[in-house]
């Protein structure tokens, strides 16, 4: 069987982990390429045998760089989302924690050269139109991996990678609250449909019977809690203007409580037929702004901020998450102008990942 090679990196961006490819490496047609991504991970086996993702839905992402269309950022940055199991990829959504390697990725790819001990990278998510500046430790023209900081999720430490999302409001579906309201009732059910950095339908544990403390396992586990999200989660993406999202990853859907660990709230985010083992950083910022927004499910949980940047703590199955929120607020209006945060990434591997020559020929 001829097989087909394609350069790639893998890299864990965040707590999510998997291939970054080079967009000119792959085929333009769109059902071409979900072909091409289906066989690289190897989806379709819960452990993707046959491929290299993980078996999980954080380590079945993939990154597709190329220079920026856009004069003033210098990487387009282009997400797939590909399932485990069922053979689909969802070019809808971003990702905020593969995102986190993308700068890393530029600079080793030759996109973005290095300079000096701090490189600025200007990314354009090209699924949502956000902007984001990495700022990228390097050395003598290299990336630099080691380093002190250490986030929830991940063992060990690394060096940071500072993110500024900019535009992050309506990226997919034109407006922070695309229904109109800030609160809706679905089943019976309080939500608020809101779409910053990441399209969200978000509502309160309680309202589940839940405390918002159950692990991450517990809630894939309790079924009966799905079987009642999901047709919630899909009205609400209907709702919001984007359809039957019965086979999309998005809207994600949110959970929100009050904390218990030092945090500002606590949180479970599900992406959504599981549990992210810790938080989304687009997801951390759309909940973000629900908690700090007045009128919404989380309205209460934190008294109303008086200055801005505000800096929040989000408490997630495995740790904190802590984001920056650069609002504007005057009563009833609000905003958000940027968020930041700050994570790791590595490099795993470089090299050629293989699928078989009759999924895709170069020729």
């Amino acid at each position: 069987m001829t097989q087909t090679a394609i350069p790639f990196l893998f890299m864990r961006g965040g707590t999510s982990r998997g291939p970054y490819l080079n967009r000119a490496d792959l085929p333009e047609d769109r059902d071409a390429l979900a072909e091409v991504l289906t066989a690289m991970v190897g989806s379709g086996h819960p452990l993707n045998i046959d491929g290299i993702g993980g078996g999980a839905a954080v380590t079945t992402k993939v990154a597709m760089l190329s220079p920026s269309q856009d004069d003033q950022t210098d990487v387009d940055y282009f997400f797939a989302q590909v399932s485990v199991e069922d053979r689909q990829v969802d070019f809808r959504p971003t990702c905020g924690n593969i995102l986190v390697g993308v700068g890393p990725a530029a600079i080793e790819m030759g996109l973005v050269p290095a300079t000096g001990d701090l490189t600025e990278v200007r990314i354009r998510a090209v699924n949502t139109g956000a902007r984001v500046t990495a700022q990228v430790r390097t050395e003598a023209g290299r990336v630099r991996y080691d380093g002190d900081v250490q986030i929830d999720g991940v063992p060990g430490t690394a060096a940071p990678v500072g993110l500024m999302f900019m535009d992050v409001t309506g990226g997919t579906t034109g407006a922070m609250f695309p229904t109109g309201n800030r609160i809706d009732v679905i089943d019976g059910i309080e939500v608020t449909c809101i779409d910053v950095a990441m399209p969200m339908v978000i509502a309160r544990a309680r309202d589940f019977g839940l405390t918002g403390q159950e692990s991450a396992a517990d809630l894939d586990a309790n079924r009966a809690f799905y079987e009642r999200m999901e047709p919630i989660r899909q009205e609400a993406g209907r709702l919001m203007g984007m359809g039957d999202v019965s086979q999309s990853v998005t809207p994600k859907f949110g959970l929100v409580a009050p904390p218990v660990n030092g945090g500002h709230v606590l949180t479970r985010y599900f992406m959504p037929k599981n549990c992210h083992p810790s938080l989304a950083v687009t997801g951390s910022q759309c909940l973000s702004a629900c908690l700090l927004c007045p009128g919404t499910v989380a309205a209460g949980i934190l008294a109303p901020p008086n200055h801005t940047p505000v800096q929040l703590r989000l408490e997630h199955p495995m740790g904190l998450l802590d984001v920056s929120m650069d609002i504007e607020t005057d009563g009833e209006n609000f905003a958000v102008r940027a968020a930041g945060l700050t994570r790791t990434a590595r490099l795993l591997a470089r090299g050629d990942v293989f699928i078989p020559g009759s999924v895709w020929s170069r020729s």
